[in-house]
């Protein structure tokens, strides 16, 4: 295989796979109502679908992108597109909830495995002139994900949910074939420390036990001893989560970042944003089959808006973010998601009414998230020193996947067992509002000054870091 297509083989292959590693994060939503219809289950069984993906890629990226430093990227690379393939077909012709959600699990521990070393690799294979490039093009996949994941998950599940998954199989084999072929081999580096997979565990289970908490409570009772020993065991795994990056020699979360102001404050707006986002992504997609009695291309094609205004509102505002500092502009677009809440709020009702309701809170939220994510992304990652973007980026995509997954678990709450509750979803936009109100307070406080400020990308590290980890000193 000559350079030229050497190169181009390797593009195609780390952009597929982000493509598809990202669009599973955008599809399944539409997906629940159908697996419901044909697996069974209330939807606080079904939310796990959502969750143990969410949760375990959140635990996961940054042990993944330290092994693949330390054992090789191609080799970390392959083994998680080859994870990811065959849980997607587990998923595919799951005759149950519990193997579903067990295959999502899976699923994630190979995404995880695959976003991060697929750019490592892809910056390995271009000229140190056309990385910026490369990294725009491989950001790119993302927000192509979310603005085809709608259509494109409307238009599988109208086959059946099952083609959700059925559809990473030839794209998941091509890239795993190709890539055997054009990926360079690398040795790794033997100094770097074997990342703390305990310290996975215990936020998987944290993470897990809260929102099972909270997704089961109102089946159980708040003060059943269920309820009560799940909320015990989350308390319990977060502390002993906390204690284990405290004393890790190589903590899956550095702690000690957070002393660094802007750095902490952003990874608190994020949670609270992706809280408020989780809430709505969710409930807008049920509304629309549940309520509305769309068929599931029709919530696609209804929630598609959305994520399209995402990066025109990102390019839109690229000079103003530099002019202004990120600031501004990580709270005014906290506003705009709270605005498309409490938009629905006020005009949602029962009879369906597209174009005034839906349509103009679609719309808000978009400009939201494309002008709050990726400023509070880079906002959090330039503040830190120079070389720890990678851990920077990581921890605050694992908040984002956290908070997503908490929102997911209020909204369910929120809904309890009741098929088409509208007053649930009422209060569940109204609290979605509040969470992001506070999103935009805390959002204020990542300071008007950020260098290099750019729209995010997939919810992935960024890049390798140096083996020496310099001391993060207090902002």
């Amino acid at each position: 295989m000559g350079r030229r297509a050497r190169l181009i083989s390797v593009v195609v292959v780390a952009i597929a796979a982000t493509f598809m590693a990202n669009l599973d994060l955008w599809i399944v939503n539409l997906a629940l109502v159908g697996m419901q219809r044909s697996l069974g289950g209330s939807l606080a069984d079904l939310s796990w679908v959502l969750n143990a993906y969410a949760v375990t890629l959140a635990a996961l990226l940054i042990p993944a992108g330290r092994l693949g430093d330390r054992f090789g990227h191609r080799r970390v690379f392959l083994g998680g597109i080859a994870v990811f393939t065959i849980a997607s077909l587990v998923c595919a012709v799951a005759p149950s909830v519990p193997v579903l959600v067990a295959a999502r699990a899976v699923q994630a521990a190979g995404a995880a495995a695959l976003l991060p070393t697929s750019l490592a690799l892809l910056l390995g294979a271009v000229d140190a002139g056309r990385r910026m490039s490369a990294t725009r093009g491989w950001s790119a996949a993302g927000g192509l994900a979310a603005v085809a994941g709608p259509l494109l998950g409307g238009l599988l599940v109208d086959l059946s949910w099952r083609w959700v998954f059925v559809v990473n199989l030839p794209v998941g084999v091509l890239a795993w074939v190709l890539g055997r072929r054009a990926l360079a081999h690398d040795r790794g580096r033997t100094d770097e420390p074997v990342p703390d997979l305990l310290g996975s565990v215990l936020l998987v289970v944290g993470v897990g036990a809260l929102t099972g908490a909270l997704v089961q409570a109102p089946t159980w009772g708040w003060t059943d001893p269920r309820t009560v020993g799940v909320l015990v065991v989350a308390i319990a795994g977060t502390v002993m989560f906390v204690l284990r990056c405290r004393r890790h020699p190589a903590p899956l979360l550095e702690l000690p970042l957070l002393r660094v102001r802007r750095f902490a404050t952003a990874n608190v707006a994020m949670v609270l944003f992706s809280v408020s986002f989780g809430i709505m992504l969710l409930s807008n997609s049920l509304w629309c089959q549940d309520v509305w009695h769309y068929s599931p291309l029709q919530t696609g094609l209804a929630m598609a808006p959305g994520p399209a205004m995402v990066p025109i509102a990102t390019a839109l505002t690229t000079r103003l973010v530099h002019r202004l500092g990120p600031a501004p502009l990580a709270a005014l677009g906290s506003l705009f998601l709270a605005a498309a809440q409490l938009w629905r709020v006020l005009v949602a009702g029962p009879e369906p009414s597209y174009l005034h309701d839906l349509l103009p809170s679609m719309l808000a939220s978009g400009v939201g998230v494309g002008l709050a994510l990726g400023t509070l992304i880079a906002a959090g990652v330039t503040a830190l020193p120079e070389g720890r973007s990678a851990t920077g980026s990581a921890f605050l995509n694992s908040g984002r996947q956290v908070g997503s997954a908490l929102g997911i678990a209020v909204l369910v709450t929120l809904l309890g067992p009741v098929a088409g509750n509208v007053h649930g979803y009422l209060v569940g936009w109204a609290v979605g509002a509040v969470f992001a109100v506070a999103a935009a307070i805390a959002g204020l406080g990542v300071g008007r000054n950020a260098a290099h400020v750019t729209a995010g990308g997939p919810a992935v590290p960024l890049v390798e870091e140096p083996a020496h980890r310099p001391r993060v000193r207090e902002a």
